[in-house]
């Protein structure tokens, strides 16, 4: 982990990867929208989508399901709604790969630059409502274009033999899980956990999951909200009286820290860089690197990629539970999820079958180790296996943790890396699939592993 690569990008449901290029054979243009009722809806969103907040608001009361907008209320979709915004800026369609009543695929390019696939699933019936939008990052242009598998068997094949030529070509070293409808389609291992004893990697070799983590630590928050133990609207004062930057601990409250609009930034930089990774072990460890610095901006008027800001959260996990952090998530994430092999661990503890993280390429390989701090934090360095992650989404479409974790059970994609780590868990419940793919190596080593095979996934 350093300050160059965030430990996660966050980002909801994701799709297809879709290239940019002339319309293929079957890839209606933009103006076929408006012949179905779905694509008309979806005409509504990007224009919604670029008006603003307000506009935003109103779509989403009109135009989404009841069910599913009892499941994620119109705040929680405005979350997500002005995270993409700052990142994106406005849409402009580019590409409608699929028109049909349920569900509608596009391409579209922001104004800020980034390329993003968009999946629009509809109910089958009247009054067809807006049940979930998937969003995928493709970069500044395309990716690999579409290309369903009829079944998946032929998903299993397909995955498989890249996967081993990635491995061959040293691209990729780790594990790949493919479940649908929580019953593994592919779980297989490739490369090196460690290449000094050239010991394999497995299948239940525990991988460093960078940012992940932060999923589970939002979860713990809401969980304790959901108890009474937590106002999601309190200040940073209010749950730590302690916190050491007056202006900050007045002015944000738990939900900006959650939604990343809290102005709070990052504990990598200079001053991470100058201390000894040993010494950070405690969450209170890493407040010196970032918590007496000003605030980026005021709290809720923009986003920013804040992982000093979840270092706070686990704080407030700590203070309102009256527990460690780490013993919190253990037993009221990992423990009811059934995730027995996910733990943060001191990084010279000896940890039977833990993955080393190279970083570099080729022969200039080497460990990671020095770039790790002492033990990961509530931001992300934790680790877990891909079963363990299985579990997880497992958990969360059952409903496991009840009200605490609505937002979640629509579906997510998450990734985290770093020097010599990388990882991907997408899963879109709507369609049963969920990707779990982590690595040893640098990022891109798992997400774009995990990309390719969305495209892949059979329709």
């Amino acid at each position: 982990m350093n300050n160059k690569v965030p430990m996660m990008k966050k980002t909801y449901l994701s799709l297809a990867l879709l290239g940019l290029g002339a319309l293929a054979a079957g890839q209606a243009p933009p103006s076929s929208l408006s012949q179905t009722q779905a694509g008309r809806r979806v005409e509504a969103y990007v224009k919604a989508f670029n008006a603003g907040e307000a506009a935003m608001k109103d779509f989403f009361t009109a135009n989404v399901a009841k069910d599913s907008l009892q499941k994620n209320p119109v705040e929680t979709r405005l979350a997500r709604y002005r995270q993409m915004r700052e990142r994106l800026g406005t849409l402009e369609i580019r590409k409608v790969v699929e028109s049909r009543a349920d569900l509608v695929s596009l391409v579209a390019r922001g104004s800020n630059g980034p390329v993003v696939s968009l999946d629009f699933q509809f109910e089958s019936v009247e009054p067809f409502g807006l049940l979930a939008v998937r969003v995928m990052d493709l970069g500044e242009e395309g990716g690999p274009p579409p290309d369903p598998k009829k079944d998946d068997a032929e998903l299993a094949a397909t995955v498989g033999e890249y996967a081993k030529k990635a491995a061959s070509a040293d691209s990729f070293s780790g594990v790949i899980l493919v479940a649908h409808k929580g019953a593994p389609v592919l779980f297989e291992a490739y490369g090196l956990a460690d290449r000094e004893a050239k010991a394999p990697n497995r299948t239940d070799t525990k991988f460093n999951i960078g940012s992940i983590n932060k999923s589970f630590t939002g979860l713990a928050v809401r969980r304790l909200a959901a108890e009474g133990k937590i106002n999601i609207d309190d200040s940073i004062k209010k749950c730590l009286p302690e916190y050491p930057n007056a202006d900050a601990a007045t002015k944000v409250t738990v939900r900006h820290l959650l939604d990343m609009t809290s102005g709070i930034g990052d504990f990598f930089g200079e001053r991470y860089e100058a201390t000894p990774k040993e010494k950070l072990r405690t969450l209170k460890d890493y407040l010196p690197l970032f918590a007496d610095r000003p605030l980026e901006f005021e709290p809720g008027s923009r986003n920013m990629y804040s992982n000093g800001g979840y270092v706070v959260l686990g704080l407030i996990v700590e203070k309102a539970s009256g527990t460690d952090y780490y013993a919190y998530v253990r037993e009221h994430i990992f423990k009811p999820a059934g995730m027995l092999d996910t733990d943060s661990f001191e990084k010279d503890a000896v940890v039977g079958n833990r993955a080393v993280g190279y970083t570099g390429s080729g022969a200039a390989r080497k460990r990671n180790y020095d770039s790790l701090p002492g033990k990961g934090s509530s931001a992300g360095g934790g680790y877990s296996t891909a079963a363990d992650l299985l579990k997880y989404v497992i958990a969360l479409n059952k409903g496991t943790f009840g009200s605490a974790a609505p937002e979640l059970q629509g579906g997510f994609g998450i990734a985290g890396g770093a020097p010599g780590l990388n990882a991907a868990v997408e899963w879109d419940p709507q369609r049963g699939y969920a990707i779990i793919v982590l690595a040893n190596l640098d990022p891109p080593a798992a997400t774009s592993v995990a990309r390719q095979i969305r495209t892949w996934l059979p329709r």
